[in-house]
């Protein structure tokens, strides 16, 4: 599948890629991001924080008590594996907190640990962002830019005949905008106004220092400013990315759905979680999907249920890391109109799954796993997520005392919008007294089903597949 254009694909991104577990007290490494590479991960993102002596740079989750990790450690390995399980380019996001002298140090630390894998922009702003395609093996900068150079060039701007741009950068008068702002967890309403502007001076400022941190960036970043809808509105002359919380999102989907969806057919969106989830887990990614939004942030050590998801939406496209999102999200119809998600829809696929039988699980598990005293009880469940009207979850009788279970059942889903459709596959183990064992799960992506009579690999809670465990399964797309 070949992707022309950055903003029109999904890709794989993770929140606070450094956190080894909680937000709140775990360390912080660079383990977990040589760990989401390797699985794939395609948007990696890095909070960077002075150090006690403000003299260096660490990485940590801000106002918390998680234990930091050097920079260099991270760029380093983020070099060694950023293309070990996909060449498509590797996107960086920076939450910034440093001081103008600080943002050039990362900035040399970046050119001289990435080279020639790093994209440098030839303009300041980009009217339109370039293709997947184009930036194989390249590692891309996202970060809000620095608000001195910004300031310094409305100086410059307002007052080049009158010989006072330099005073004012020499006096320090040029405030530092604290770029974090526009990523951090813990504002969720979209219509407040927001003051990003830090009350700290900055004498250390230097136009030229500015202007090198800011040229490595690639994505402008960016978040809503007073009313959502002037946030969403399109520049034609520069693409950019803005970022939602969880929350955010949610309530602007139902008052600024279709502003979302027009935003994104040029724009990137970034959505992350909630700041109060402090045990790493995941919010259900299908809204943010439905709505276009291309960066759909995921605590990679948080195996739950919408981490599932996104493992098996991320199947599609060879796994690479990359899915170019349905046409329609991409079109905007001659009066402005665009896909609604929320919409009642026509029936466009009926997908039809015979699960036949199961095995494996003898090879996998000792004899006692389930049962003590017998063989496992096991049951499959099958369902669809996606947009609200195709979301279902069937099940299978329950073959008792066997390991090798024989269901033979069929199921039928209609499907309104197939593209954007996973199927979703479990299998439990039924408990009388206690919660039903877990005997594995996957998660595929409809529109790839290899038609057919298939043998159909699960994986465990973490998304590991399993040696052995399989299920014989017919798919049919009508």
């Amino acid at each position: 599948m070949v992707i022309l254009a950055m903003e029109a694909a999904n890709r794989i991104c993770g929140h606070n890629s450094y956190l080894t577990g909680n937000q709140l007290n775990s360390d912080s490494s660079d383990i977990p991001i040589i760990t989401a590479l390797q699985r794939g991960v395609r948007v990696i993102e890095l909070d960077m924080w002075p150090n006690s002596a403000k003299n260096h740079v660490e990485i940590l989750h801000g106002g918390t008590l998680t234990a930091p990790v050097d920079i260099l450690r991270c760029l380093k390995s983020i070099k060694e594996h950023a293309f070990s399980a996909s060449t498509y380019p590797l996107i960086i996001t920076l939450e910034d907190h440093l001081t103008a002298d600080l943002q050039a140090k990362v900035a040399e630390m970046i050119r001289e640990t990435f080279g020639d894998l790093l994209y440098v922009p030839s303009s300041d702003t980009l009217n339109e962002f370039p293709s997947p395609e184009a930036l194989m093996k390249r590692i891309i900068i996202s970060t809000k830019p620095p608000g001195e150079f910004k300031e310094f060039l409305k100086a410059q701007d307002n007052q080049k005949n009158s010989g006072k741009t330099a005073e004012l950068a020499e006096e320090g008068n040029l405030r530092r905008l604290d770029s974090n702002a526009d990523d951090s967890d813990g504002k969720d309403e979209p219509d407040e106004e927001e003051d990003d502007e830090s009350e700290e001076e900055d004498p250390k400022f230097q136009p030229d220092t500015a202007c090198e941190y800011r040229k490595l960036i690639t994505i402008h970043a960016g978040k809503p400013k007073g009313h959502l809808r002037d946030a969403l509105k399109v520049d034609p002359d520069k693409v950019r990315r803005l970022s939602l919380s969880e929350t955010q999102l949610s309530k602007a989907t139902v008052s600024h759905g279709a502003d979302i969806i027009r935003f994104t057919e040029k724009n990137i969106l970034r959505i992350y979680p909630k700041g109060t989830r402090i045990n790493s887990s995941n919010y259900d990614p299908i809204n943010a999907w439905t709505h276009g939004a291309q960066m759909v942030a995921f605590n990679m050590q948080g195996h739950d249920k919408p981490l599932r998801l996104m493992q098996g939406f991320f199947r599609a496209n060879g796994g690479c890391g990359y899915v170019k999102k349905p046409d329609f999200l991409l079109k905007i119809g001659p009066n402005g109109e665009v896909f609604d998600p929320k919409a009642i829809m026509p029936v466009k696929k009926t997908l039809k799954v015979k699960v036949y039988m199961g095995d494996g699980w003898r090879m996998d598990f000792s004899k006692t796993h389930f049962d003590a005293f017998s063989p496992p009880d096991f049951y499959a469940r099958v369902g669809i997520a996606g947009v609200r009207a195709d979301c279902v979850m069937k099940k299978t009788r329950t073959i008792e005392d066997q390991w090798v279970p024989v269901w033979d059942e069929e199921f039928s889903f209609p499907l309104t919008v197939p593209e954007l459709a996973l199927l979703r596959v479990e299998v439990q183990e039924y408990d009388m007294s206690e919660k039903h064992d877990f005997g594995g799960q996957t998660c595929l992506p409809v529109m790839e089903l290899k038609q057919g009579i298939r043998a159909v690999p699960l994986h465990d809670r973490k998304g590991n597949r399993y040696k052995s465990v399989r299920l014989l399964m017919r798919f049919e797309l009508v």
